[in-house]
């Protein structure tokens, strides 16, 4: 995870010196489907900075989902890092493919008693940033998001719409 950081941060520091980076800064309303089937339902919010040179990025994204299934407070946390392709041109409709990988932190409280697991995590997904206006896009998204603990894998599902913020 180290190796993966330095990596991101020396990319970034590449593409400092270019005239055609751009920075953007997202926040969006997150549905999070926990599990697959017989899953939880989570709403919450995501962000997301990304750090582009040309078609190519380094986001970092972070969420926190919230669902009371009969009275239990489940909370789930994710931070992700990776690699974003952007497909650039001309109209003001921009898709994006990712992959990232990162952690994920599950708490649950009931009755004044609580529990919490931290689990490796992985996703990958796309998007379109719409262009609004000069700065501002609304982003569509949808991601793939696997949190792993011991040999499981908990399948899970991320539907976003937000505000891009692009500087």
């Amino acid at each position: 995870m180290k190796k993966l950081m330095l990596l991101a941060v020396g990319i970034a520091l590449f593409a400092i010196p270019s005239r055609a980076q751009s920075v953007d800064a997202s926040v969006s309303y997150s549905y999070f489907r926990l599990g697959g089937s017989n899953g939880v339902n989570q709403n919450g919010i995501s962000g997301s900075l990304a750090f582009n040179h040309l078609w190519f990025g380094i986001v970092g994204d972070f969420g926190v989902y919230h669902a009371a299934p009969s009275g239990v407070a489940l909370n789930t946390y994710t931070f992700l890092l990776g690699p974003r392709l952007t497909f650039r041109n001309p109209t003001k409709i921009n898709p994006f493919l990712q992959g990232l990988v990162g952690g994920s932190r599950l708490s649950a409280g009931y009755g004044g008693s609580s529990a919490a697991s931290n689990q490796f995590a992985f996703g990958f997904g796309g998007g379109v940033d719409i262009g609004m206006a000069p700065h501002i896009a609304l982003r569509p998204q949808v991601d793939y998001v696997g949190l792993r603990n011991s040999s499981q894998t908990l399948n899970c599902t991320r539907v976003s719409l937000g505000i891009v913020l692009h500087l």
